[in-house]
């Protein structure tokens, strides 16, 4: 997970300042129980991206990360002016909730710190110091991923027990906290994706520990993988293999293994993956390819792609995907939009499940897909 952010830090102070006159609820009271989340990861970055603090219900600030000795440090020299900023949008909407999250692709030592008792306890003692500090409302940690290398991150078998056990122990460190705080309670998540790369988690016993699960049921097919494909398809393609990725089987997977289906939300990706020198049939679905191209925003994409430049859009109807196909260039990104968007809050609304979960703030600039998200789910 990492992207720019893009916007104007002096539209989200303004906006923050017209949120001063406004209510004054507790910033840990429930939502309304009707409503499904929307939970955003927001990069750190200078300037801000705007955030309509109306519009989501978790804002997920990225990323800490962890020293060798368990303690959670920031690489961003921006991160306290960032996190007031966000903290200061609760003006605005009383139910947002703020956490940091921790790690993210390549982020080390998780599997140190988990190891004993004594760093899991110490990684515990920063996480409650830094809640302080920073008044936010909990922590979600993005490992990447447990009892595997990942991007050369340090790994052993003994991850799968010792994640549990790192949960456990923080979430007590948690409740101590809030019960310091009148009863507050502070927000435990993580982030996991599906099929081999949550093998190392014991899903069950980590469940209980957590308020909900972001799953990453994006990047099916990405660089590392040998074909194009529906990154982010709901359900598989006609023409893919029974082995590939969608995310109803993800949220099956989760299912199965005792996860209550309120603490899984589905995730949704605010930019695509282009690929070049695809072979043509299926306009390129499915394909070998030559060359990976990058991951294009949706911001991007509705500048320079859909619709333009030769790129045509197609419909999945099966695995409720959009895509684009360049027949001069032989260039095919998969992508979402509006109507997949639509047609996974349905998918979320008929799971009975926690809500949705999106990468990343900055890559849709005008809210246009947290707009359909906002106004799939909500009550109103």
């Amino acid at each position: 997970m990492a992207k720019k952010g893009e916007g104007s830090r002096f539209s989200a102070v303004l906006t923050l300042m017209l949120g001063l006159a406004m209510g004054t609820s507790p910033a840990w009271a429930s939502p309304p129980a009707a409503d499904y989340r929307i939970v955003g990861y927001v990069m750190d970055a200078s300037p801000l991206p705007r955030v309509s603090a109306g519009k989501l219900d978790v804002i997920n600030y990225a990323f800490g990360r962890l020293d060798p000795e368990g303690d959670v440090i920031f690489p961003s020299p921006t991160v306290g002016s960032t996190l007031a900023t966000f903290v200061g949008l609760r003006k605005i909407n009383p139910h947002l909730k703020i956490i940091v999250s921790i790690g993210g692709w390549g982020a080390d030592y998780f599997s140190d710190v988990a190891l004993t008792d004594a760093t899991r306890q110490r990684m515990a003692e920063s996480v409650a110091a830094l809640i302080e500090k920073y008044d936010v409302d909990g922590v979600d940690l993005d490992w990447e991923y447990p009892t595997l290398p990942g991007a050369g991150i340090s790994h052993r078998p003994e991850d799968k027990r010792n994640f549990s056990l790192l949960l456990e122990t923080l979430r007590a460190r948690l409740d101590k906290l809030g019960a310091a705080h009148g009863g507050r309670h502070y927000l435990l998540t993580i982030a996991a994706a599906d099929s081999e790369f949550v093998a190392g988690i014991e899903l069950q016993r980590a469940a209980r520990s957590l308020d909900w699960i972001n799953l990453m049921t994006y990047d099916f097919h990405n660089s590392l993988t040998p074909t194009t494909g529906h990154h982010a398809g709901l359900h598989l393609s006609a023409v893919a293999p029974a082995d590939d990725r969608a995310g109803d089987k993800a949220v099956a997977q989760f299912l199965a293994a005792g996860v209550p289906a309120k603490k899984l939300n589905l995730g949704v990706a605010f930019y695509g993956r282009a690929f070049t020198g695809v072979d043509p049939a299926h306009d390129g679905l499915q394909q070998k390819y030559a060359k990976y191209m990058g991951d294009p925003s949706w911001s991007e994409l509705v500048a320079d792609y859909i619709g333009k430049n030769g790129y045509v859009r197609h419909w999945d109807a099966k695995a409720q995907a959009p895509y684009l196909w360049n027949a001069k260039t032989h260039t095919f990104v998969s992508y979402e939009d509006p109507e997949s968007l639509r047609a996974k809050t349905a998918f979320v609304k008929a799971k009975g499940l926690g809500g949705v979960m999106y990468w990343e703030h900055s890559l849709d600039r005008n809210e246009a897909l947290l707009d359909v998200l906002d106004q799939s789910l909500r009550s109103r």
